[in-house]
């Protein structure tokens, strides 16, 4: 992307979470960014009345260096198309109806996981894996099945990576994982119980954890050493957007694959090519 974005996402995300005079500040420059673009720190206090240190620890609250970053961002999200929005279906809707709707709020999700990086962030975790003899992958759910196409293409290049359903053996692996190793809780929400309860384990246990998770404060990214995170899909009373926010979780967890993928180059192509040339022992005529 040439210009940061998503500096409206993460308000929009993060507003309910807010203390109130930092809300009142997100809720202003969600009323009018434009205008936010061309003003002080001291200016935006006063205009949502509240006060300057009030803007600034919002920008703190959003994991921003500051308000020029902050105002990089919004300046950005002003020059983006944002005509895709988040749609539900409707009864007896058409198949192609269907498939555009189902497809732009995808395509929205992902963009909006993907304006939110927090690359600081994510590099931290691409070193934790690295550094990992062990990788543990958790979820319920929708999430679980993320987890499980993580498993699968650690997997492929020599990680060993561990995801089970079952929530005792998952427990049993964590107790035998060692403090360089990685468990990463994974929750759309954030609250999911079992995945707090085993993330908190591991925590305990001194395992690298890593949650992923919608932006904003939830109660498994208080309990991370990393937090990484998806957009907060706008849920819609059909819940289409619960697919599309296990898109945005295998998006952000493709990002994390390639990352560490590309850091140990030569090793992934000779590792990919190995387990590559081992399934092929079912390709008819071998």
């Amino acid at each position: 992307m040439t210009h940061k974005q998503g500096a409206l996402t993460m308000l929009r995300d993060m507003s309910n979470d807010l203390p109130l005079s930092e809300k009142k500040v997100a809720e202003y420059i969600l009323e009018k960014p434009q205008e936010v673009i061309n003003l002080t720190a001291a200016e935006i206090g006063k205009y949502s009345g509240t006060s300057s240190a009030a803007v600034i620890r919002l920008c703190k609250s959003l994991g921003l260096k500051g308000l020029q970053d902050l105002k990089m961002r919004i300046h950005g999200d002003m020059k983006k198309n944002d005509s895709i929005a988040y749609r539900d279906i409707k009864a007896d809707e058409s198949q192609e109806s269907v498939v555009q709707k189902i497809t732009n709020n995808n395509i929205k999700s992902i963009m909006e996981t993907s304006e939110i990086m927090n690359f600081q962030a994510l590099s931290a975790a691409v070193d934790s894996m690295l550094a990992a003899q062990t990788v543990c992958f958790f979820g319920i759910g929708a999430s679980g099945v993320v987890a499980k196409d993580a498993q699968q293409k650690f997997i492929r290049i020599n990680k060993n990576s561990q995801c089970f359903e079952d929530q005792h053996l998952t427990a049993t692996v964590i107790g035998n994982m060692k403090c360089k190793d990685v468990m990463m809780g994974i929750s759309y929400s954030g609250e999911t119980l079992e995945v707090i309860k085993l993330l908190k384990f591991a925590k305990d246990n001194g395992i690298t954890t890593i949650s992923l998770t919608k932006y904003g404060k939830t109660s498994l990214s208080e309990i991370a050493d990393i937090n990484l995170f998806t957009s907060s899909c706008i849920e819609v009373p059909f819940r289409s957007a619960a697919t599309s926010s296990r898109m945005a979780q295998l998006h952000v967890m493709d990002i994390l694959f390639m990352c560490v993928a590309t850091r140990q180059y030569d090793d992934t192509i000779k590792y990919l090519d190995q387990t590559r040339r081992a399934t092929d022992i079912f390709r008819e005529g071998r």
